[in-house]
């Protein structure tokens, strides 16, 4: 087993045409220096989609999706990273070079391809046990036929049974050549006290769980068996390729659909997905009986920003999952709910519904989450104001953790409209939350760091009574901007140095950490003007100058993102840059003699004397020497961008597109008639200034934990600790004027 080396990648990147990959797929039209069509990704009216062909990538700036040409096929397509790759080489004619992988990369992939292929040879297995034995067709197909479900559905969902027998699948895999150890690794077979194997599914109908791509990664099986003593369903335990947080029953199945009708229908289990597919609802999944997991919804969120929650009129049922509100809510997902009528369930009312009719109650009964909450929890507590005052609490609890403000903001007008509740009162408990949530994921990570530390660690020599230092983050909308912007969910971490007392550092560092990172990926390897250590000019690049600088004065970002992609960058110098470059001067200098000839062979043919001859000819060296530079010059621009946008880490390609494009341009009036200086030309001016802006505000949080242990050692009467932090405080009050007047007595808080 191989995989696609780095060469390959190199002539995908060097040949995919970013305008070329979307018009497959999208009508573009010339505008400017770029390409402007109706985004793929989501239905708009006017066109929102940018496609820049100089540095390959492509924006929605209404939605955000959007990329490199792979990236882009990944989205569109619904590929993984190596599957667009593999899209764009057959686009291109480009042969696959793959790799020899390592022994330890050859042994998991072998493990994973041989579980993938048993529960592949099990689910045929059940599949012809159903239809092809007497036990199968007499219990099994009865009974999905009883339940109403058809011979298209129940091949559609590959549906199954397995034999009332010991140990028949165990025997016929192994008479198959598979082996006992991924039998027993899926969860096939499980063991007996006494060592020896049973089929752990027998005497049950089999429901396949299929992944996004369409393997069988484990199955689900009911007993049909009115003994209350045999648990009525049985699951595959989770392995090295399934894990049940990340998948969803049906997904495989109703991808399509969900994509075409951007939304999707999320109800409890199996046979809801099923009856409800059969009835002509395709676009539905199930998080078959377990309760919605973050995994689970991000794999919606692949698909559509759309969410309808279907639940029974059991109201024990329904409180029990009402936590996977604020789950959807959370990952920023538009949700609705539908409550069926008393004594349905999805299965039983799509059997006795029509496909229109199924469509049509689901639209006029969907709600949003509010009335839908303020319903469920304030039913019973009509004249209870402590029971009315929690179920207030839950709903107000939901919508402070939705991310978006403005989505945030309409639904605190709308909680204030239908509860009879003061905004005031409601965004200020909204902000208590938002705070208690980022002091709860400030703790975990705390904790879960210290388990990390512990982990590696010999405990006899790790310090007995040592704490973990803690750690911190944005409670501030500054936070969730911050998410929204880098595309992770990641929660930045900080130097415990400048820790304690301060809750927001995260959030306040982070647009200047942002603004640096976007230097970085927009210039990293531009070549700034600068002075030696004898006084002589030389150069440096804008990705040293900030390493120098945060090296120098001991910094490091706050977000693991940007740490990870400065890595990243670094890695990109040490393997591609010479060769990358090598590259980009040839076919530039084959460029430049290819212009030379051309020109000089019209020039000799339209000029009239050799005079007129000799000043055409250094005119046109002269362009084609500038033209020349310049290529070589956009290529160290955009290296960073062009590589990174094909890296294999999603929230790093995330975030260089959100970097590298930028929404508005000037007018071709300012253009046309004047030179305006571009970023690119003040960068020796601003470069430093971002850098410094962030030390400034490193500072200020600095000054504000050294005010608060200032304050805490006077209560104490602690006279001599107050002293020490006043002087303390005078340095770098010192500090805090030099960095005020290298920034020309204020700061301007960078723009995302």
């Amino acid at each position: 087993m191989n995989r696609i080396d780095r060469e390959t990648i190199q002539k995908i990147l060097d040949t995919a045409d970013i305008v070329d990959v979307v018009s497959d797929f999208v009508t573009l039209k010339r505008r400017g220096a770029n390409y402007i069509g109706l985004c793929p990704f989501h239905n708009e009216r006017t066109p929102s989609f940018s496609v820049s062909k100089s540095k390959g990538i492509c924006k929605c700036f209404s939605c955000g999706k959007g990329g490199s040409p792979v990236n882009f096929i990944m989205e569109h397509e619904k590929m993984s990273f190596n599957e667009a790759l593999r899209y764009l080489a057959k686009k291109y004619n480009i042969e696959i070079k793959e790799r020899e992988m390592t022994d330890s990369e050859r042994a998991a992939e072998s493990d994973r391809e041989n579980m993938f292929n048993v529960n592949e040879f099990a689910m045929r297995h059940f599949e012809k046990n159903m239809l092809e034995t007497d036990e199968g067709r007499d219990i099994g197909y009865s009974y999905f036929r009883e339940r109403g479900i058809n011979d298209t559905a129940i091949k559609r969902f590959r549906l199954g049974y397995s034999l009332e027998r010991g140990n028949q699948l165990l025997q016929q895999a192994k008479a198959a050549g598979f082996s006992e150890k991924y039998l027993v690794e899926t969860g096939l077979e499980a063991r007996r006290e006494d060592g020896s194997l049973y089929d752990r599914f027998r005497g049950r109908v089999i429901y396949p769980v299929h992944t996004i791509s369409g393997k069988v990664v484990a199955f689900g099986g009911r007993t049909l068996r009115s003994d209350k003593k045999v648990a009525k369903y049985v699951n595959s335990p989770e392995s090295s390729i399934y894990s049940k947080s990340r998948e969803l029953y049906g997904l495989y199945q109703a991808k399509k659909a969900i994509s075409e009708k951007d939304k999707c229908i999320l109800v409890e289990g199996y046979m809801d997905v099923i009856s409800m597919s059969q009835s002509g609802i395709e676009n539905v999944v199930a998080s078959s009986g377990t309760s919605l997991t973050q995994g689970q919804i991000r794999l919606i969120h692949r698909f559509t920003d759309n969410v309808t929650l279907i639940y029974d009129s059991d109201p024990a049922g329904i409180k029990a999952s009402l936590r996977g509100i604020d789950l959807l809510l959370a990952e920023g997902l538009n949700m609705k709910v539908v409550l069926l009528p008393e004594g349905d369930d999805p299965d039983s009312f799509a059997q006795s519904h029509s496909t229109t009719e199924v469509e049509e109650y689901i639209a006029a009964h969907e709600t949003d989450f509010i009335r839908f909450k303020t319903e469920i929890l304030l039913k019973d507590v009509a004249n209870d104001p402590i029971g009315r005052s929690r179920a207030i609490t839950d709903i107000v609890k939901s919508i402070s953790v939705i991310p978006d403000d403005i989505v945030r903001s309409l639904y605190v007008k709308e909680c204030s409209r239908t509860l009879d509740i003061d905004e005031k009162v409601l965004l200020q408990q909204i902000k208590k939350f938002i705070t208690e949530q980022a002091e709860q994921r400030a703790q975990q990570q705390a904790r879960d760091k210290a388990r990390e530390s512990i982990n590696g660690t010999d405990l006899q020599t790790a310090a007995p009574n040592a704490a973990p230092q803690p750690t911190a983050e944005a409670v501030a909308p500054e936070a969730a901007a911050q998410t929204a912007a880098t595309g992770t969910n990641a929660t930045p971490t900080v130097n415990p140095a400048f820790m304690v007392a301060d809750r927001t550092r995260a959030g306040v560092l982070a647009p200047y950490e942002r603004d640096i990172v976007r230097y970085i990926v927009r210039y990293g390897m531009v070549e700034l003007p600068t002075i030696d250590d004898n006084d002589q000019p030389t150069t440096i690049r804008v990705i040293d100058y900030v390493l120098q600088e945060f090296e120098f004065d001991n910094i490091t970002f706050t977000n693991p993102l940007y740490s990870r992609l400065v890595d990243e960058c670094r890695a990109l110098i040490d393997s591609d840059w010479a060769s990358d470059r090598e590259t980009a001067e040839k076919n530039s200098l084959e460029q430049r003699a290819k212009h030379w000839e051309e020109g000089t062979a019209e020039i000799r043919n339209t000029a009239e004397t050799l005079e007129l001859i000799q000043q055409k000819e250094r005119m046109l060296l002269e362009a084609i020497d500038t033209e020349h530079f310049a290529r070589l010059d956009r290529h160290t621009e955009l290296f960073f961008i062009r590589w990174l946008t094909y890296s294999p880490d999603d929230d790093i390609r995330t975030l260089v597109t959100d970097l590298a494009t930028s929404k508005h341009k000037l007018s071709k009036v300012h253009s046309k008639y004047s030179h305006i200086e571009t970023e690119r030309d003040r960068l020796q001016e601003l470069l430093p200034r971002a850098i410094y802006a962030l030390k400034n505000a490193i500072l200020q949080c600095d000054m504000r934990l050294k005010h608060d242990s200032l304050n805490a050692a006077a209560k104490q009467g602690d006279m001599e600790t107050v002293k020490k932090l006043m002087l303390e405080m005078a340095d770098l009050d010192k500090l805090r004027r030099d960095y005020a007047q290298k920034l020309g007595d204020r700061v301007v808080l960078p723009k995302s």
